[in-house]
């Protein structure tokens, strides 16, 4: 730790979820355990919240957000939390990241090049927020060089003051100036297949079955919905594959029925650890030298029962 900024994932466990946020908190735990997770580092909810007070954007958001009055449950008034997150937005991403906080991640960053090897190593930097908040705030890729590194860690900061951020915080009558989250900085994978997987059938809660969706390249579109993403049911003893379904406009699917294997007796490596049913994030490099499997998030899985009648 780095004055309370910045973490090393090795350095973190599942205890330090309210510090770093869930997903580092959890990488942390993955890493320590021996599961394959990219390197790198986390920004602490305390770093949001010096940002915000020593710069003097806290009391310039407060003041905003003290006049602003929106019904986030009438359609007609979301373009009001449209306008808003622009304004917010834009006053947040133009104020400079504190001295001492720039220099502890320019410092990790230089670190993390070092024990990769690689100069500019391009990295992931993604949201983290104490709870889990799926597809809420925003994540920022490939990006390379410390000052790049800095404003895309503001940019991840700024998310929590994007538009569905401020609607989800209205209807739930959170305050909307602040949302304290921290941030991952992970070393990008070179992905050649990415996806998630559900450790128990997420609309059966059946955990003898396993989902498994996936496209070639960056997991994102997938987790995202920009695509249809081929997708397998695996069965969770044997972990042989029991229905597959190819992308319409792909010729074969992004994985092997082996790696589709590999994945989900990973997948219930990482369920066993935590001990309950989860959603992971995953990516595959075939070139990577202790296994292709990396682990990039994961968290409790939410089933979305459907009830027949």
């Amino acid at each position: 730790m780095n004055d309370g900024w910045v973490s090393w994932l090795e350095d973190l466990t599942q205890a330090d979820a309210d510090s770093v946020g869930r997903k580092c908190a959890n990488l942390g735990e993955l890493t320590r355990a021996g599961f394959q997770v990219p390197p790198g580092f986390a920004l602490s909810l305390e770093a949001y919240q010096a940002f915000l007070e020593t710069t003097g954007t806290g009391e310039e958001v407060r003041r905003f957000f003290a006049t602003f009055a929106a019904d986030p449950d009438d359609p007609k008034q979301l373009p009001k939390f449209t306008e808003a997150s622009a304004t917010v937005r834009r006053i947040v991403e133009t104020r400079d990241m504190p001295r001492d906080i720039a220099d502890a991640l320019a410092g990790c960053y230089d670190e993390l090049c070092e024990r990769t090897g690689m100069q500019d190593v391009p990295v992931a930097t993604r949201s983290a927020g104490p709870a889990s908040h799926p597809g809420q705030y925003e994540s920022f890729l490939n990006v390379t060089g410390r000052a790049a590194v800095t404003e895309n860690v503001v940019k991840v900061w700024s998310s929590t003051f994007n538009t569905r951020s401020l609607v989800a915080r209205a209807r739930k009558g959170l305050p909307l100036e602040s949302d304290p989250i921290g941030v991952a900085v992970l070393k990008m994978v070179a992905a050649e297949a990415a996806g998630v997987m559900f450790t128990a059938e997420p609309t059966t809660a059946d955990a003898t079955r396993m989902v498994i969706e996936g496209s070639r390249g960056l997991g994102e579109v997938v987790v995202g919905g920009a695509v249809i993403p081929d997708n397998w049911t695996v069965d969770a003893k044997e972990f042989a594959v029991v229905d597959r379904g190819v992308a319409t406009a792909a010729e074969h699917a992004c994985l092997s029925d082996g790696e589709v294997s590999e994945l989900a007796r990973i997948g219930k490596l990482v369920e066993a650890h935590f001990g309950k049913p989860q959603d992971i994030e995953w990516a595959i490099d075939r070139n990577a030298s202790f296994g292709p499997v990396f682990i990039l998030q994961t968290r409790p899985e939410t089933f979305r029962i459907n009830f027949r009648f």
